[in-house]
């Protein structure tokens, strides 16, 4: 069965097309919060998360034509300001190691959906995870991508994207549990 997407925003996309400047305006109303916190989880940074929106959408609004609704204009823009993010972390030499050919101990098993964290302390630990671990955990826990995916978007194999979010699963917890913050 293949799945439907429904574009509320389908007449301002339109407009877009038709070069309305109130139309992108309000398109970017819409959207700007959401696609700013995406870039900020990935680029952690926010001066660059700013740029990176920027970027994304004088992109979208000058590829608005290409743009063929096979999903809605807010996945299509997500997806720019993915990999614009990206873009921004490889411009600052972001090094995932691949690690194919090390032995990995099997993950211990925590449930993230049992524990109650405070939002604050959980925010304060991810900014302070290194920009590997970070993007790797934000793509997958909170964008929703697979390692399959992942490892196609950061240009790494699907071990490396195992490997990075073992790591970085770990390294929240520690830095969770030395601030105090109950699991």
């Amino acid at each position: 069965m293949e799945t439907v997407y429904i574009d509320k925003h389908v007449e301002l996309v339109n407009e877009c097309r038709n070069g309305n400047r109130k139309a992108q305006f309000e398109l970017y109303k819409l959207y700007a919060n959401a696609m700013y916190n995406v870039a900020l989880r990935i680029v952690n940074d926010d001066a660059e998360a700013e740029d990176v929106l920027q970027e994304a959408f004088l992109d979208a609004f000058s590829r608005i034509k290409d743009f063929r609704q096979e999903t809605t204009f807010g996945l299509w823009l997500k997806q720019i300001v993915i990999n614009r993010s990206i873009n921004y972390l490889r411009k600052r030499k972001l090094e995932l190691v691949s690690l194919d050919e090390v032995e990995v101990a099997d993950e211990i098993e925590t449930d993230f959906e049992e524990t109650t964290l405070k939002v604050d302390a959980i925010k304060t630990a991810m900014n302070e995870l290194p920009d590997g671990y970070r993007v790797v955990l934000t793509l997958y826990l909170f964008e929703g991508y697979d390692h399959e995916e992942i490892a196609h978007i950061l240009k790494i194999t699907e071990n490396t994207s195992r490997s990075q979010y073992m790591r970085a699963k770990r390294k929240l917890n520690n830095l969770l549990e030395t601030k105090g913050v109950a699991r």
